[in-house]
């Protein structure tokens, strides 16, 4: 019987301590394999054609390149999972961007029990990040299909687009809501991130996207022009009154191993709004929103799921698909064309 390959990892942070404390806790975990560190992205570039690592973690900040440029520069020719790891905020959604699979907070001071913690989550995430398809980025064009009816961005909206997605999501969701018009019916997402980064990735899709895209908070109506991505620590669920439809945030315990829990929205949605709903699940590890899509598809939604070729990892759109819980699978710089299209539809447009 052969052995289980262990996952080979490779430590770049320009702080021996840091570096060395890593190593220790990371080497606890036996199927992982600290093939060796790295002070620098000069240093790191060296190793990684040298050690052929199956994972990287990266500080987000080094002495001789920023963490955005290294991977620039690194992606197109050595395609290797990178996680970040880093104690600020600064360059995180630009580093994913530029082919980065996850990211991990560094933990403040020396408290131990935050150190282990830490390091658990860092060995889920290099994991995790063993499974992704990494690839150099194109840039996509905006769908040039029909337009789509007119919708006054104050009103309340009709209709109501609900996304989910884990690693490699960031990317995969400003994917699709880059290419909506200003008019788009309301939009909720769960994206599994840490508390405090959601805001930020909010603000980061609100400079960008063509329409407001802000964090939600707890009674925020739903309505064309408007985006809201539930808060990292919150799970979010659709509600509606005479007035129409508004989420609810509320902290809880874990679903599906995950709070905010894409499972928790979805099956809200499915509730709430049924045939007037549009569901998309993305890229993630694990399962968490299959079972609530298919909740979605039972009450009337049309339901999307990513495919495996456009996956960073092809896990929660898998079990989606393989449960029967997608009526299409489709490339992720296709999903918006196919979203405003079916909107035309259901407006009566042919």
């Amino acid at each position: 019987m052969s052995l289980k390959k262990t996952i080979r990892v490779l430590i770049v942070d320009d702080s021996l301590f840091f570096r060395t404390a890593l190593q220790k806790a990371l080497a606890q975990d036996q199927s992982l394999e600290i093939v060796g560190t790295a002070s620098s992205a000069t240093d790191a570039e060296r190793k990684i054609k040298e050690l052929e690592p199956d994972v990287v973690t990266m500080d987000v900040e080094m002495p001789d390149m920023k963490g955005t440029d290294f991977l620039r520069k690194l992606i197109p020719v050595h395609p290797v999972p990178v996680v970040l790891v880093s104690s600020t905020n600064i360059g995180i959604f630009e580093s994913l961007d530029a082919g980065a699979v996850d990211f991990v907070r560094k933990p403040e001071g020396q408290n131990g029990n935050d150190f282990q913690l830490f390091c658990n989550e860092l060995s889920v995430k290099v994991k995790i990040a063993s499974t992704a398809k990494v690839t150099k980025k194109n840039a996509s064009a905006p769908f040039s299909g029909l337009p789509l009816p007119k919708l006054k961005a104050d009103d309340e909206s009709e209709h109501v687009i609900a996304i989910g997605a884990s690693t490699g999501g960031t990317e995969a969701t400003l994917e699709i809501l880059k290419q909506f018009p200003p008019n788009i019916p309301g939009i909720v997402i769960v994206q599994h991130m840490p508390v405090g980064f959601t805001k930020m990735y909010a603000d980061r899709m609100n400079r960008i996207c063509q329409f407001e895209v802000r964090e939600a908070q707890n009674g925020d109506r739903v309505r064309a022009g408007l985006a809201l991505l539930a808060p990292g620590d919150k799970h979010m669920t659709l509600a509606k009154d005479y007035k129409g439809y508004y989420v609810k945030c509320a902290s809880g315990d874990k679903v599906s191993g995950h709070c905010p829990s894409v499972d928790v929205l979805f099956r809200s949605v499915a509730h709430t709004a049924g045939r007037d709903a549009i569901g998309v699940i993305l890229t993630g590890m694990g399962r968490d929103g299959a079972q609530g899509l298919l909740e979605m598809r039972k009450s009337g939604s049309y339901t999307f799921g990513q495919d495996k070729a456009s996956s960073v990892v092809y896990g929660m759109p898998m079990v989606a698909y393989d449960i029967g819980a997608v009526v299409k699978q489709a490339p992720c710089q296709s999903i918006a064309g196919l979203i405003i299209q079916r909107l035309n539809r259901s407006k009566g447009k042919q």
